[in-house]
């Protein structure tokens, strides 16, 4: 009989709390402002080209700042559309809290490969294969494509290898230059070693590069890293090295 008068009163405290926190989130006044905007940044440790001073500033641009205003009138779906329009957001969640603030979810769009060609172009590729301005402000390492490379070779072809690179720790680091010739065939200039590795086309750049980490392990490991100016892997099943002169 007591358990039952127990759990009775535990039910009926539990039916009053959730009675408060529903009345607490749904009965804010009508008049409620914006007290603070509050911005999360995803990917920033990659990506730090996003700040809160540069969304605050696009909001205000817009009108749109949402400090001081009444929560009711604060159109979230306005707020995102704009901020999206950015050049270098990939996306973003607007949401108000009960407590009177505004959060910001940004998630920025995530570079690859940087593009300086001979022609002066200059951009970045990202991880989606479409282009991004120079003036982001990549914190990460990326390779940087140099010589005859033009948007449709850097968005189709080059955005595979540039992906390869992101997902492989060891290539990303070795990697520090990619150039193309006029013929689109492709030069690397490793990080470490005195040597260019020619890849000639790009096709089938994951076998040749497997085999050239092989390579790296069983050969170079032994009789030195600077011991050949040009290491080809132009052709199946071989790799043709050049000794420096």
């Amino acid at each position: 009989m007591i358990k039952k008068v127990l759990l009775f009163i535990v039910l009926l405290l539990i039916i009053a709390y959730l009675i408060i926190a529903l009345t607490a989130f749904s009965g804010k006044p009508a008049d409620q402002v914006c007290q603070r905007v509050e911005l999360i940044i995803k990917d920033s440790v990659n990506a730090g080209f996003i700040t809160r001073d540069e969304v605050g500033s696009l909001l205000r641009k817009k009108g749109l700042y949402p400090i001081g205003k009444k929560m009711e009138s604060i159109r979230t779906d306005l707020l995102e559309k704009q901020l999206n329009e950015h050049p270098l957001i990939e996306n973003v969640e607007c949401y108000k809290t009960p407590g009177g603030s505004l959060c910001v979810e940004v998630t920025q769009r995530l570079p690859i490969l940087r593009v300086m060609s001979n022609k002066g172009e200059n951009y970045y590729i990202d991880n989606k294969g479409k282009i991004m301005p120079p003036e982001a402000n990549c914190v990460a390492h990326l390779a940087i494509v140099t010589g005859n490379v033009d948007k449709t070779f850097a968005t189709k072809d080059l955005y595979k290898f540039g992906l390869f690179l992101q997902n492989d720790k060891f290539w990303d680091a070795q990697i520090e230059q990619i150039n193309v010739t006029p013929e689109k065939e492709v030069e690397l200039v490793p990080r470490v070693g005195e040597h260019i590795v020619f890849l000639g086309k790009i096709d089938n750049f994951e076998e040749k590069l497997a085999k050239l980490k092989l390579f790296y392990e069983k050969a170079l490991n032994q009789v030195g890293w600077n011991k050949y100016s040009r290491i080809s892997l132009e052709f199946n099943n071989q790799i043709i090295c050049t000794k420096k002169e």
